[in-house]
This record gives C-alpha cells, sequence and structure tokens, in this order.
C-alpha cells in the first residue's frame, strides 16, 4: 500500500475541485495568497467542505506578516478553529511563535486541544524558528500530527539536507513534509533526498480575467491564483510509484 501523501493548496473553491480531481489526497485551504496564506472565510470553508471528499484542513491565520500575534488574534484563531471543528474539517493548520524565535507552546496548545479530535498541522512559522531541534520536540509534545517544512530555507530543495535530519530525528513521531517550491520535477529528487513521504505544493499558476470590459485607465491586470492541474496530476501520479 502507498502511504505517500500529496497535499495541494487551495485558494479558491474552483482549484479545490480541480485539485482533487487531479490526485490531491488533501487540500490546505487559504485566502490571500499574496500574503502567504491567511484564514478562508466562513463561507468558503463551508463550501469547501461540502464539495470535497479529500482531506480538508484550513489555516488559522488571522493576517500576513510575521507569526507573533496579539491577544486579539489569538482570540480571532480560537474563534476560527471553532468555526472548522463546526463545519467538520478534518483539521486546522497553526503555527505561533515568541519573540526569541522559540515555538509558543502555551498557547499553540490551546489550539490543538480546542481543535480535538481534528488533526493539526504546523505551518511554516516553522522556518523561522532559532533552534529546530528543539521546536520539534516542542511541536511533538504541544500534540501535532505534522510539521510543513522548506528546512529553512527559501524552498524545499535547497533544504533538502536539513528536512532529511528534521525526518530522522522525528523518527516516526510525527510526520515532516516538505513544501515550497515542490513541483513535478524535483519531488522525486526531494523524496530520494528526505525520506519524506507527505509533500505540500501550491502548483500555483495566474489566470487571466475573462471580463471582456476593462477599464485601461485603472492600470492593472486582474488576475486570480489557481492551480496548474496537470502539474498536480504529474505530481500525484510520480509519489504513487514510488
Amino acid at each position: 500500500m502507498n502511504n505517500k501523501i500529496l497535499e495541494v493548496i487551495g485558494f479558491n473553491i474552483e482549484s479545490c475541485l480541480q485539485a482533487q480531481g487531479a490526485g490531491a489526497q488533501r487540500i490546505e485551504l487559504c485566502d490571500n495568497p499574496g500574503e502567504g496564506g491567511t484564514t478562508a472565510s466562513y463561507g468558503f470553508i463551508k463550501a469547501a467542505r461540502k464539495n470535497l471528499q479529500i482531506k480538508l484542513f484550513p489555516i488559522i491565520r488571522p493576517r500576513g506578516g510575521d507569526f507573533l500575534y496579539t491577544n486579539e488574534e489569538f482570540e480571532v484563531m480560537k474563534t476560527d478553529v471553532k468555526v472548522c471543528k463546526q463545519l467538520e474539517c478534518d483539521g486546522v493548520v497553526i503555527g505561533i511563535l515568541n519573540q526569541d524565535g522559540t515555538v509558543d507552546k502555551r498557547r499553540c496548545s490551546e489550539l490543538v486541544e480546542l481543535a480535538y479530535p481534528l488533526g493539526v498541522t504546523f505551518h511554516r512559522a516553522f522556518d523561522r524558528v532559532e533552534n529546530p531541534m528543539k521546536a520539534v520536540e516542542d511541536i511533538i509534545e504541544i500534540g501535532c500530527e505534522r510539521i510543513l517544512t522548506s528546512g529553512l530555507k527559501h524552498n524545499a530543495l535547497n533544504g533538502a539536507e536539513m528536512i532529511a535530519t528534521l525526518i530522522k530525528q522525528a523518527d516516526e513521531r510525527i510526520i515532516i513534509m516538505p513544501g515550497s517550491g515542490v513541483r513535478s520535477d524535483n519531488i522525486i529528487e526531494l523524496a530520494n533526498k528526505t525520506g519524506a513521504v507527505e509533500f505540500h505544493s501550491s502548483a500555483r499558476v495566474g489566470i487571466d480575467s475573462k471580463m471582456k470590459y476593462s477599464n485601461t485607465a485603472m492600470n492593472e491586470k486582474l488576475q486570480t491564483i489557481s492551480i496548474d492541474v496537470n502539474e498536480v496530476k504529474k505530481m500525484a501520479s510520480l509519489i504513487a510509484n514510488l
């Protein structure tokens, strides 16, 4: 039995459905791709849950920027976790850091407890920690089931050595999932270098507007971020044969 998993980011409902049809096994649901992904609206999460048969993990991130949150922002995050639970998502994606680059264990633990029995992924806030080895142990203690990481580099292939080290340290206590720059032309190399069994990709592509009328005085090009369906199909096929 092949245990390889391909997770794809869904930035809109159409890309979620396309990813599912192309062979992805899980969707990380996000809004605002320009800010690295923030929490989707209630309506978006509800529509995704209604239309998807594969696993659905919305990100719990109230804004772009860093991962140091105020008490007010943390209250927003707690409410969003409750919404995901209410809408019967399969899990959520979280990440909160302290000012010194350590994992905020207290608040992350509270979100994990609040989400139960949903699964929890710790997102790429991990790539901003000061000590990744300690952070892995902290996240295991918190109760997350996986860590999404590029190995503390700009993309996962550059961080492959660190990812392999983290997988060895994790020793099957938590899943280490490479993400950032994962595509069909490097996913096999990444698997071979790291030993990873789950992979995360945006398979991102810009879609031009279908509007027939455009106000040229606005001097802008309106695009929607979606997925490259053929890329998803290729990646799903490649890891299925590993």
